[in-house]
């Protein structure tokens, strides 16, 4: 008995923490809001850096533990120019998010997920917190899928 215990909260463990290698088609098709508040779709915003490598942010300016990773995400910036840094926000207002970007002086591409944290970009990607950091390569692929800071050691080993 304790043998299948053992194995079944190994085999919990293994799923709820696998890397996932790209994106679910409904997470591709979901809509947000880019600055001048045009709709795009989570697969165009990607196909925009195709060929570089991309961290994505997913953040916003009530978030306590976002804003105390500014400054370690502009150092992250700042070592690494050849990376695109795609911001996507989860305020509960465009307003907001626009204020928290002018705010805290975030350099990169901005987007609103207009869904929210139940929506299919955030259900797809299993999102319990944020900050939340993804790093894609050049080809697009997945190769830090569940990252709450930017100094969790897979994030830098990947960007090395």
């Amino acid at each position: 008995m304790k043998n299948t215990l053992t194995i079944l909260a190994i085999l919990f463990i293994s799923v709820a923490f696998s890397q996932k290698k790209s994106f679910s088609a409904e997470a591709l098709q979901d809509h947000l809001l880019n600055l001048d508040g045009t709709e795009i779709t989570f697969q165009e915003i990607l196909e925009q850096h195709k060929g570089k490598p991309v961290l994505i942010d997913i953040w916003a300016s009530w978030c306590k533990d976002c804003i105390a990773g500014f400054p370690d995400l502009k150092k992250l910036q700042q070592d690494n120019p050849e990376i695109d840094y795609v911001f996507l926000s989860l305020d509960k207002e465009e307003a907001r998010w626009k204020a928290g970007i002018e705010k805290y002086k975030l350099e990169g591409d901005h987007y609103y997920i207009k869904s929210g944290w139940k929506g299919p970009l955030c259900s797809s990607i299993d999102l319990d917190w944020i900050p939340r950091y993804i790093l894609l390569d050049a080809s697009g692929s997945i190769k830090v899928y569940r990252a709450i800071t930017t100094k969790d050691n897979q994030l830098l080993n990947q960007i090395q």
